[in-house]
């Protein structure tokens, strides 16, 4: 017998039924269970253990980890395959396996309470019948599309069959993780039971299968209605058309695996023959795991992964203080949007602005966030009015005793926010935390306004709050490791992506975002068209918005504002097109007063073109004499000139890791492309240096366009 890896069988008499194996998942040494190659092994020989003991009457799946079911496949291992061969070896075991499940004689459960994906879920679909616990940490899906592959384990073939069509599609094209309550609405599951009840209504769910007859059973979706049942038979290539467009449409053609899905599923739904079916489904992900692409994806994975594992101080045992309150300093958009995302996850919020109606429309931003989420069912009433309870304000110091954190997020002027950050000092306990939100004033310089500034960090939300997953933790010079781990687990706790970079001008995002910005306007100034430009970001390279609508969203005034304290700060390898002056008295400020390089409706919805514009700059007709390759290389190259100089010379962040990590999370920098500076590895630094200089020499950019000295050393930036 093999060591048993925390897999274990255990016999229970239920009265009615007899003997019922409950096969138990506990995987040594890991806090999560995966499916790795021993563990597969394991799970094959336990099957086969079950099927030769005619004393068993059910089998029952059941995880003993506190919130986690089965993580899914062990990425560490899919990362180690480079073949289609050793693809198909491991894909085709993992079929094996779980067709062993589905073949048992005796009818099959799977009792689930927290994470239930990709293998996971293939898992369960092998049983014959699932009950899960109704906990919000239960999650079931199959994210295989987010990872470059797709589900390889009869995902493609047998969720269709359970779920229908196209409540199949959307959860395998999207990645989707689907609460309990959606899983069980759309048929994933059969039955759906509060925790501490899951493990006994699994025991009567058994004694009323067995009290029915006791039979196993294929379970085969019955779509309801004749319009249903026309677009799950003879019309089916209609759900199939919309899929593909929406495929494309959400993704420009750059991620060949929702579309490799589609395929299988087109190929395979209501397919008679599983042994062909499987065997089409393995040809599938064979195809799709082997691409430049799926290893990009499963390295942004990695990146996530590893933010789980940190504690934001290497090398230094410091335990973080734990935040129970939060204070917030400002009810605008990003005051009221941290209010939100901290009392989102359980923390108590208390808001303090000079201004009532100010407090008001952060209530307000907070709810209607709520209640969106309750419209669709992902929270009920009850949670949506605690989750409320949890956010207080006024426009005093009342309980701020009581905080352990608080986020200033006033206007940005360096002395008002060091007065009242030395004021806000006063009225807290000594041991309490004060970060700011700012995007771009120096934290060490506004350290100076707080008696204890080692009590003191950036703490630097992307907007909108509620949708951006990065948060920048800035370190200024006195900050304590204590602070600056308590900030990176708060960051944790509120579900957003923390890294931590070193005070300098806009920090790190910022400070790489504005040269490819900067960069746009030139191209602009020099007969590129705003549509064209956005476009070739997009379309051909990935990006979610163009430099120009990205600009729109983030303020026009803005942009100016942090371009004039980088050209302060870098001096003259930082340039303003004059466009860029001549737009600063156009009154157009973008998005935020529906008048920028676009133009908007009274819903913000971005619209056409404002044509307008090239007039109002000064500027001609476009003629558009650059093609895409230049338009995109000169402002991507851009920002990786700039980090060659943030990361070496500057050392604003410590691995090549956290840039990718934060490009991702802050600008939606393409993650099939693995991140800005895997994507700079891949097509070597020193054509990015070669062609940054024959664009200087052509365009006549000087310094703007001059490769760094940083990056002529670069050989690579993963070593």
């Amino acid at each position: 017998m093999s060591q048993d890896l925390g897999l274990k069988l255990v016999p229970r008499e239920v009265a009615g039924v007899g003997s019922v194996c409950f096969f138990e998942m506990d995987l040594t040494g890991e806090k999560v269970n995966k499916l790795s190659t021993p563990v597969m092994m394991k799970m094959r020989e336990l099957l086969q253990e079950v099927a030769r003991n005619s004393q068993y009457k059910a089998l029952v799946f059941v995880s003993k980890k506190p919130k986690i079911f089965i993580a899914g496949a062990d990425i560490d291992e899919i990362k180690k395959l480079d073949t289609p061969a050793k693809f198909a070896e491991a894909v085709g075991q993992g079929q094996s396996i779980f067709n062993i499940i589905e073949d048992l004689p005796i009818p099959t459960f799977a009792s689930i309470h927290g994470a239930c994906a990709g293998g996971g879920c293939e898992l369960i679909l092998a049983c014959d019948y699932r009950i899960s616990s109704d906990d919000s940490s239960t999650r079931i899906g199959l994210p295989e599309t987010m990872l470059g592959i797709l589900p390889g384990f009869g995902g493609c073939v047998r969720l269709p069959r359970v779920v229908g069509l196209q409540a199949a599609l959307d959860v395998i094209l999207a990645g989707k993780l689907l609460n309990a309550k959606k899983a069980n609405k759309i048929g994933l599951t059969d039955r759906m039971v509060h925790q501490n009840l899951l493990e006994a209504h699994t025991v009567r769910f058994i004694q009323e299968i067995f009290k029915d007859g006791g039979k196993k059973r294929k379970k085969t979706f019955k779509p309801q209605g004749l319009v249903a049942g026309l677009l799950e038979g003879p019309l089916r290539f209609v759900v199939f058309n919309a899929a593909k467009k929406g495929v494309l449409k959400a993704t420009n053609g750059h991620y060949p695996a929702p579309l490799k899905a589609l395929e299988v599923i087109k190929k395979t739904y209501k397919m008679s023959d599983r042994t062909q079916a499987l065997e089409i489904e393995k040809n599938g992900f064979c195809e799709v795991a082997v691409t430049d692409i799926s290893k990009s994806l499963i390295h942004v994975f990695d990146l996530t992964e590893m933010v789980k594992k940190q504690t934001g101080v290497p090398g230094v045992e410091v335990t973080p203080m734990e935040v129970k309150g939060l204070g917030i300093l400002g009810a605008g958009t990003m005051g009221g949007g941290i209010a939100y995302v901290a009392a989102d996850k359980g923390i108590k919020v208390r808001v303090k602005d000079l201004n009532t109606e100010a407090l008001a429309k952060a209530y307000k931003h907070a709810r209607d966030l709520w209640q969106k989420l309750a419209k669709k069912k992902v929270i009920d009433q009850y949670q949506l009015t605690q989750k409320v309870s949890l956010i207080s304000g006024g426009t005093d110091y009342a309980d701020f005793k009581t905080l352990d954190v608080v986020v200033e997020a006033i206007v940005e002027d360096m002395g008002i926010k060091q007065k009242v950050i030395g004021e806000t000092a006063t009225q807290m306990k000594s041991d309490a935390l004060i970060v700011t939100n700012t995007s771009s004033l120096s934290v060490t310089e506004m350290a100076k306004g707080h008696p204890r500034p080692e009590n003191f960090a950036g703490m630097h939300f992307f907007n909108p709050v509620h949708k951006m997953p990065l948060v920048e933790i800035i370190r200024g010079e006195k900050t304590s490791d204590k602070t600056i781990a308590t900030i990176f687990e708060l960051t944790k706790k509120m579900g957003k992506m923390p890294v931590v970079v070193k005070d300098g001008p806009g920090f790190l995002v910022n400070r790489l975002l504005l040269p490819y910005m900067a960069e746009a306007a030139f191209l602009l100034q020099e007969g590129m068209d705003i549509k064209t430009v956005d476009h070739y970001y997009v379309k051909e390279f990935g990006m979610p918005m163009g430099p120009f609508a990205l600009m729109d969203e983030v303020g026009l005034d803005v942009c100016i504002k942090v371009l004039k304290i980088f050209k302060k700060a870098f001096g003259e390898r930082v340039d303003l097109a004059p466009c860029m002056v001549a737009l600063e008295s156009t009154g157009r400020l973008g998005k935020k007063n529906r008048k920028g390089f676009y133009h908007y409706d009274d819903k913000d919805y971005r619209g056409e073109v404002d044509v307008s514009i090239y007039e109002a700059l000064g500027l001609k007709t476009p003629t558009n004499p650059y093609d895409s390759k230049e338009c995109i290389e000169r402002g991507v190259f851009a920002m990786i000139n700039e980090c060659a100089r943030a990361f070496y010379d500057d050392k604003i962040v410590e691995l090549p890791h956290e840039v990718d990590l934060a490009m991702i999370m802050g600008t939606g920098f393409p993650p099939f492309r693995g991140g800005l500076l895997k994507y700079a590895d891949k097509i070597t630094a020193q054509y990015v240096a070669t062609q940054l200089a024959d664009y200087s020499s052509k365009r006549n950019a000087g310094k703007r366009l001059e490769p760094s000295e940083a990056l002529k050393k670069v050989k690579t930036f993963y070593s």
